[in-house]
């Protein structure tokens, strides 16, 4: 189970689901740090993508979990910041394999599509599953080096054939 750092950004979309999600860590004794809206007035989800996904760069030991309405714009906007491999979960195996194979550091969920228990459970598979490495570490590889590429303004191509 993790045990570092989580931070939780939501907007109006996400927000039902972020206040039993904060309760699911606090028992199980995961420091959760709520850096989303806690109203269901329309905002833009952003700029709470921003606190987590920016913060998850800076500082590879922590996670983040993003909340709105489907978790498509989230993790669109958080995929934008270096280092952080978000990924939108809607199933346990899919939360298994990201964190096996992709390392994933930011998980998204829908607010409006997947119900609370069913989160719970994937937010349960994405803590518990560790990072396999071996040879997922070529793919990750190449993501780092394509983002270099990316954030420099550069296109990045491949220099190998696809194996």
């Amino acid at each position: 189970m993790f045990k570092g750092t989580i931070l939780i950004g939501n907007d109006h979309g996400g927000v039902d689901l972020k206040f039993q999600i904060l309760e699911y860590l606090k028992e199980k004794g995961i420091e959760a740090v709520n850096v989303g809206s806690d109203s269901s007035e329309i905002v833009r989800y952003p700029y709470y993508a921003a606190k987590v996904a920016g913060e998850v760069s800076r500082d590879p030991s922590k996670r983040g979990i993003l909340i709105c309405s489907t978790g498509i714009g989230m993790s669109i906007i958080a995929n934008r910041y270096k280092g952080v491999r978000a990924s939108l979960c809607t199933s346990t195996y899919m939360a298994k394999m990201t964190r096996a194979h992709n390392n994933s550091n930011i998980l998204c969920l829908g607010g409006k599509i997947t119900g609370t228990l069913e989160a719970l459970d994937i937010l349960e598979a994405w803590l518990t599953t560790e990072y396999e490495g071996g040879r997922h570490d070529i793919s990750l590889g190449l993501i780092e080096e394509a983002e270099e590429a990316l954030c420099s303004g550069n296109i990045w191509v491949p220099r190998e054939p696809y194996k």
